[in-house]
């Protein structure tokens, strides 16, 4: 544990110069879920993985919610904040580039992670979002210029409707990022459409981004 997180970290072969990809699980998940998937999306990524330190109910969260689309926001600000020290923290211990770190997030992981690209914009180069929703409406938008940004939901997803995807989608587009939005028809479950479609996107769109 370091940082206050229990966590996993699989090293790249070439671990100074590979992109790491930061795995965040959903509610009631832990550090053991995402990594088959960060796997498929990248297989030459540094994989660091971990388990959310905010119990709900003996599952594992991020950040604290009132109800179920309603944020603890005052927790979720701290934990964000928290979150970007542990990945400085974690690049000095295993020695990974802190420049080339992307936040893979299904549902609660995707949220915190919504909110670190809003909030502390530096601590990652891009993202790959399943089933976000707007964490919070900000006051001012942060520059997202050249960030890449990979968010899929379900047009059947009965937690995250389909306008607070288009909306996050529109804040990260004002911001200037560079978004691609995928739909599927299922609900909130992550797919194997939507893990080989970030794949897609990773193998198409980081390759370039990385190389710049």
């Amino acid at each position: 544990m370091i940082g206050g997180y229990e966590y996993r970290y699989i090293a790249a072969p070439d671990q100074v110069n590979a992109t790491t990809l930061l795995l965040l699980h959903g509610t009631g998940g832990d550090e053991n879920d995402l990594i088959g998937l960060g796997g498929l999306i990248l297989p030459a990524a540094n994989l660091l993985s971990l388990r959310g330190n905010v119990p709900e109910n003996g599952m594992a969260r991020f950040f604290r919610r009132l109800e179920e689309g309603v944020f603890d926001q005052e927790d979720l600000r701290f934990r964000t904040e928290e979150l970007s020290r542990f990945i400085d923290l974690a690049a000095v211990i295993h020695s990974f580039d802190r420049t080339r770190v992307f936040a893979v997030g299904y549902s609660n992981g995707a949220n915190i992670a919504a909110s670190l690209l809003l909030r502390e914009p530096s601590r990652l180069r891009g993202a790959i979002l399943f089933h976000a929703m707007v964490p919070f409406e900000p006051k001012s938008l942060p520059d997202l210029t050249g960030k890449p940004i990979f968010l899929a939901g379900g047009r059947n997803d009965p937690i995250v409707r389909e306008e607070n995807t288009r909306r996050l989608a529109d804040l990260f587009r004002t911001a200037n990022a560079d978004v691609t939005l995928f739909w599927h028809s299922s609900g909130h479950s992550l797919t194997q459409e939507e893990g080989v479609a970030a794949r897609d996107w990773a193998t198409r769109v980081l390759a370039h981004v990385l190389s710049e």
